[in-house]
């Protein structure tokens, strides 16, 4: 029977001492791009948590970022450039201090990159387009630059692998732009990139191929996707288009682990009776774990979810208790904070730019921190990767 404190061996070697996953999320800590001492303090306090934690998304090329940054001096981190190689050392070392595995996710916002239409500078998606949801327009990418971006994932993969992080996280989920391409509400394009699995295995293949020429054998490779696009006006793609994805991608490359991006852990789609885990689980073969993430704020659900998953992620309950993770692998999921006081949220190292979207997002600033968690969509504050 499965439990929380369980070693976990994935397929290339790789071992962590037990199945509770720290997820993506933006610190809100960059400086144009840089990793900050606010990104290592953040990164210090969660040390001896999770057995995996991945960083937030790192944007692969100049014009893939920055995307939803509140700040001026507080943006999204880059890895397209060696310049941000230096804190990208200090950062992999810090996330490993605690004798966990640490992953950079990496990713091109596309559309998302709102911060460069802020800039004045273009902001480049599958198609162009005027989405009534963007302040901005969108242009095409040519099919020349959308080759470069390619190419870009396996020079950010190198500049992990250099970096010290123990494996990549390859971000396909959020509405981010592999995701865009995979969508078809956003990709209409009419060369090879209009087939919508296209760049998704492209950017996999090469990203594989620069993990086996400068990686370690143990080096982990994981794929982020959301399980459908489903808007009120529109469907991008749904549970029945993803796993075929997520199929052809573990059929073709040797993923280590699939990692859902869900609102709910046990969240179902509308036309099954099973939960999205339960869906893809079958696809991604017996070797390649899974991870899920939603809802996952005590003890109780961090165990429930193990039902479904072999890895089990926890986001808004690490931000609130920077041990989370630690305490319910315990067994200590009644010594779990769920109320945070201003000193006390200086202790968890939130980063001033995650207390300060909180109090933009509110417009209440001295709303308790725990108390606006349950209140406020938490999408729109802290983005979950």
């Amino acid at each position: 029977m499965k439990k929380l404190s369980d070693k976990v061996t994935f397929k290339h070697g790789a071992v962590i001492n037990n199945r509770m996953v720290q997820p993506p999320m933006l610190t809100n800590s960059g400086l144009n791009g840089m990793v900050s001492e606010d990104t290592i303090s953040y990164w210090k306090a969660r040390a001896n948590s999770a057995g995996l934690v991945i960083s937030e998304y790192n944007y692969v090329s100049p014009a893939g970022g920055p995307a939803l940054t509140w700040a001026d001096n507080r943006t999204q981190l880059a890895v397209y450039d060696d310049k941000f190689l230096p804190g990208l050392t200090k950062m992999a070392k810090t996330m490993k201090s605690g004798g966990n595995k640490a992953l950079l996710q990496i990713a091109h916002t596309g559309r998302e990159a709102n911060y460069r239409a802020h800039l004045g500078l273009p902001v480049y998606a599958p198609d162009s387009a005027n989405y009534p949801f963007l302040p901005y327009g969108v242009q095409a990418f040519t099919t020349e630059q959308v080759e470069q971006v390619v190419k870009d994932f396996g020079a950010a993969t190198k500049r992990a692998i250099e970096a010290g992080f123990n494996g990549v996280e390859i971000h396909g989920a959020n509405h981010y732009l592999i995701q865009q391409f995979f969508s078809r509400f956003s990709n209409h394009r009419q060369d090879k990139w209009g087939d919508y699995e296209a760049f998704p295995l492209a950017v996999a293949k090469e990203v594989f191929e620069v993990v086996r020429k400068y990686a370690p054998q143990d080096f982990i490779i994981g794929y982020r996707i959301s399980p459908e696009e489903i808007n009120p006006d529109s469907v991008g793609y749904t549970w029945h288009e993803s796993t075929k994805l997520i199929d052809n991608l573990t059929n073709n490359f040797d993923f280590d682990y699939i990692h859902l991006s869900l609102p709910d852990y046990k969240a179902k789609p509308d036309d099954s009776a099973k939960t999205f885990a339960e869906l893809f689980r079958p696809v991604i073969g017996k070797d390649t774990k899974l991870i899920i993430v939603g809802d996952v704020m005590s003890q109780k659900t961090a165990e429930d979810a193990l039902n479904y998953t072999d890895l089990v992620a926890a986001g808004r309950a690490q931000i609130i208790d920077a041990n989370f993770a630690a305490k319910v692998v315990a067994g200590e999921g009644d010594k779990v904070i769920t109320e945070l006081s201003n000193e006390e949220e200086k202790e968890q190292a939130l980063t001033p730019g995650l207390r300060e979207v909180m109090d933009k997002q509110t417009k209440r600033p001295n709303l308790n921190f725990a108390k606006m968690l349950r209140g406020l969509d938490y999408s729109k504050a802290i983005k979950v990767k």
